[in-house]
Order: C-alpha cells, then sequence, then structure tokens
C-alpha cells in the first residue's frame, strides 16, 4: 500500500510537469496542424478532415522494427542516452542568468565524470546527444567521453533551440551548423538526431532524412523501434522513441518546484524494464547529466544498473546507433 501511495505520488509529479513544464520539458502550441494552417490562424475545429490528415501526416508511425530476436539470444535490448544541455537551457532562451548558468556548468564540471564513473563499472555503453554550445564550453568533455571508447555521441541542437519557433531555413542551418562541429570535435560524422526537448517542427523530418541521418530519437508513437513514415511514405529513417515517463527532468525538476525522491524514480524505472522484458522489446532510457549527476540522483542510475544485470545474460546493452543499425539489418 506504501509503494501504490508513493508511486502515485511520482505520477501526480509527471503530470505537474507535463502541465507547467521545466528546462528541458515543453509544449509548443505551434506543433499539429500543418505549416499553412498555422499561419493562417486556421482554428482547428474548422478543419477539413483533409486537412486534419495532413496535420498528423508530417511525421508518423509506419512499419514496427522490432527484430525476431536481438543479439547473442538477448531478450531485450537496454539503450541509455544522455542529453548534455548544461549551460543551453538558459542560454536559448537569451537568459544570461549566472546562476542558471551555473547549475548548467555543474552538468560538465561534476556531474558527467560521475555519470562516465557508474557507466564504466560495467562497461556499459550510452549515446550522448549534445548541443554544440555544450561542447563549444565545456570542451574536455569530448575527450572524457570518447576516452571510454564504447560511447556514442549524437546531435541535440546548436544551442538548444525550439525548433517550432524557427523557420525551415533557420532549422536547417543550425543542423548543419552543429553537424559541422560535432564532427571537428570528435573526429567522426554522428548518425542520430534527437530534436532539443524532443520539440519536432513540421520541417525536421524532411531535414534529417535530407542529412542523411540514420535515425531520430524524439517521438513517442512506440515503445519499439519503428520506421518514421514522411507524408505518408517511408522515411528510411529508424525512430527510437522516448517517453517523458523515461526521461529524468520531469520528475527530478531541476529548479525543484516538482521534486521527487530518487528512489521512486528508480522504481518507476525498475517497473519499466520488468515489461520491456517480458515483453521481449527495447527499454530506452533519456537522462541528463545536470540532472541525474547530482549525489542523491546518481544512485538512480546505479540502482537500475544492478537491477537490469539480475538478467544480465538476456539482456542486449547497446547505443542507440547500434540499435538503429541492427534493426534496419533485421528488416531486410
Amino acid at each position: 500500500m506504501a509503494q501504490t501511495r508513493t508511486l502515485g505520488k511520482v505520477y501526480k509529479l509527471l503530470g505537474l510537469g507535463l502541465i507547467f513544464g521545466c528546462a528541458q520539458l515543453e509544449v509548443d502550441s505551434s506543433d499539429g496542424g500543418s505549416a499553412s494552417d498555422l499561419q493562417q490562424g486556421t482554428p482547428s475545429y474548422e478543419w477539413s478532415e483533409e486537412q486534419i490528415r495532413n496535420a498528423v501526416n508530417t511525421a508518423r508511425a509506419g512499419r514496427s522494427l522490432q527484430p525476431s530476436e536481438w543479439p547473442n539470444g538477448a531478450k531485450v535490448a537496454v539503450s541509455l542516452s544522455f542529453d548534455v544541455d548544461n549551460e543551453t537551457i538558459p542560454l536559448r532562451n537569451g537568459s544570461v542568468s549566472v546562476s542558471a548558468l551555473s547549475q548548467g556548468e555543474y552538468g560538465a564540471r561534476v556531474a558527467l565524470g560521475r555519470v562516465l564513473d557508474v557507466l564504466a563499472e560495467d562497461n556499459i555503453p550510452a549515446s550522448f546527444f549534445i548541443p554544440s554550445v555544450s561542447m563549444m564550453l565545456n570542451p574536455s568533455m569530448v575527450d572524457a567521453i570518447k576516452s571510454h571508447g564504447i560511447h556514442e555521441f549524437g546531435i541535440h541542437g546548436w544551442i538548444h533551440e525550439t525548433n517550432t519557433q524557427l523557420p525551415e531555413d533557420v532549422e536547417r542551418r543550425l543542423v548543419v551548423k552543429a553537424i559541422d562541429y560535432m564532427e571537428e570535435m570528435t573526429g567522426s560524422r554522428p548518425v542520430g538526431y534527437r530534436a532539443p526537448s524532443w520539440n519536432f517542427s513540421q520541417n525536421t523530418l524532411k531535414i534529417i532524412k535530407d542529412l542523411g541521418f540514420l535515425y531520430d530519437s524524439s517521438l513517442m508513437a512506440d515503445d519499439r523501434p519503428y520506421e518514421l513514415l514522411a507524408e505518408g511514405e517511408p522515411s528510411g529513417l529508424v525512430e527510437l522513441p522516448v517517453e517523458w515517463i523515461l526521461d529524468d527532468a520531469p520528475l527530478l525538476n531541476p529548479r525543484g518546484n516538482s521534486y521527487s525522491s530518487p528512489r521512486e524514480v528508480l522504481q518507476v524505472y525498475k517497473d519499466e524494464f520488468d515489461v520491456a522484458y517480458e515483453e521481449g522489446t527495447m527499454f530506452l532510457l533519456t537522462m541528463h547529466p545536470h540532472v541525474i549527476g547530482h549525489r542523491s540522483r546518481i544512485l538512480i542510475l546505479r540502482g537500475l544498473i544492478d537491477h537490469i544485470k539480475e538478467k544480465t545474460e538476456d539482456v542486449w546493452f547497446a547505443t542507440h546507433q547500434e540499435i538503429a543499425e541492427y534493426v534496419i539489418k533485421m528488416s531486410e
């Protein structure tokens, strides 16, 4: 009974986070209708059936890419990811609040090291989605991540910009700029994209498809990998879906106005993994070093890994890139 009350509190806090927002969590009213409808300001209740279908067809779930089996007979794929936002949260809004910037700096100065140390204890690979400005301000992060030899770098915008507030040409220019900067800093071209704040505009899919990305990890239409449809047609892009339930920011709001106990959050993640294991599908978790990397919160990551390791022979730990490549291969 006590656990039921506790988890009820967690999900209530998640709901509050979704309603009131947090540093990473935003609901943009411009998401939903087609670009022309939004520009004209036509109320959605006046849209025709064709307009409604056009609105949802910009980016939609296509065929499932859930494989019949995972490598080496594993029953479930586990992919841990970290959005290394740091100072870009205030900067993208034009804020130069010294306090807010210092909170972001903690992510690079202290928290990332804690995260990498926990992963290294069991040689677990992870995917790191990093805004270019985060790398610019804290270039030592790149070598710290690369030194482990098993992690992936992915695109997470230039300055954690809000895509739905940008014209298509500006959004495209910033993605290209981010790719070039990351390639220069890491020595390899990234193949994965995660929209900042998962803020996916009407133009995002076309842009990342044109730029040759292998996969996206910003959308939420399934628990399993799937192919994205662009205007109703197969795009060739893998979607590795995310979910606010599986994100540390809403429950561990870095500003503290919807705070939940780390042990309560850990139980949510354990429950999510257990069902993924039973289903034989995929468990994908999004975290932020400046959120999860505090002393009282890193126990979530360590405790979750310990829980997953109890079924270690049946688990495939992989980067997002490795999963995307595998599901494409198995679907051919």
